[in-house]
């Protein structure tokens, strides 16, 4: 899932060059699929997002939500 807003700058200081790296290793399935063009910067933004959600969830986009939000 993709939010519509980029990823803020906390969210993209968080993804470190090793992460990017590790990322950017594509697995055999991602090769099989044609991988991409450009593996450093597609890791790059999946992680910058992922940590996105981490620092900011949404419980209306699939975020954690408390027990005191369920019914």
């Amino acid at each position: 899932m993709t939010s519509t807003q980029p990823p803020s700058p906390e969210a993209r200081a968080n993804v470190t060059e090793h992460n990017v790296d590790t990322r950017a290793e594509l697995l055999p399935e991602e090769e099989s699929a044609g991988g991409s063009d450009d593996a450093r910067g597609q890791a790059a933004a999946i992680l910058a997002e992922s940590e996105e959600r981490t620092l900011h969830p949404d419980a209306d986009e699939g975020g954690h939500r408390t027990s005191a939000e369920t019914a």
